[in-house]
């Protein structure tokens, strides 16, 4: 999951990956059976054990601008590992892999990046019925704004900036989300 983390999966080779993994080839195929189900596992791995990183707060914040600024927030220390000693950005996001020959795994990928967008998704729309948010907002846009900050986090962190950075980043897109609620109140 490392490899594949900091390296992509294009970049990861076979030789990589039992190298790292202190594995022989044909035990890496008889385990995985390729490549593609190595990083397919590796990615699950990830979404399952790290995920607590970024959404933990979200879930336990009482209000939906709690929620979302402590997604941004928490992304920024995530992403920069500086809470942890993890690699910088995201898998999620920075491993993509072509759809040439590789169309399985090119659709796990978006899939697990809609699951973040079903998450910010479920979360407005509550507010919105229970009146926190006003109907009129475009939930399906503001979520989208959110992941591709996010995933613009994820690509300054890859490139070395630092948390205090990213959380300006965040700071910056909390002002933008205060006017996406205060226009669709309007």
């Amino acid at each position: 999951m490392r490899m594949f983390w900091i390296r992509g999966y294009e970049a990861t080779s076979i030789s990589d990956l039992t190298e790292a993994m202190g594995i022989a080839t044909t035990s890496l195929y008889a385990a995985f059976g390729s490549k593609d189900e190595l990083y397919a596992e590796a990615l699950r791995h990830y979404a399952s054990y790290y995920e607590h990183l970024v959404w933990r707060r979200f879930h336990e914040a009482i209000t939906v601008r709690e929620a979302v600024e402590a997604y941004l927030y928490d992304s920024a220390a995530a992403m920069t590992g500086s809470d942890c000693n993890l690699p910088r950005g995201c898998l999620a996001t920075l491993g993509t892999v072509g759809s040439d020959g590789h169309a399985e795994l090119a659709e796990l990928m978006r899939s697990t990046r809609a699951l973040a967008f079903d998450v910010l998704a479920s979360r407005l729309e509550k507010a919105v019925d229970e009146g926190e948010l006003p109907p009129a907002l475009d939930i399906a846009m503001v979520c989208r704004f959110l992941q591709t900050v996010q995933s613009g986090m994820a690509i300054r962190a890859r490139d070395g900036a630092e948390r205090a950075e990213l959380q300006s980043v965040a700071e910056i897109a909390m002002a933008g989300w205060d006017g996406f609620v205060s226009k669709a109140a309007d």
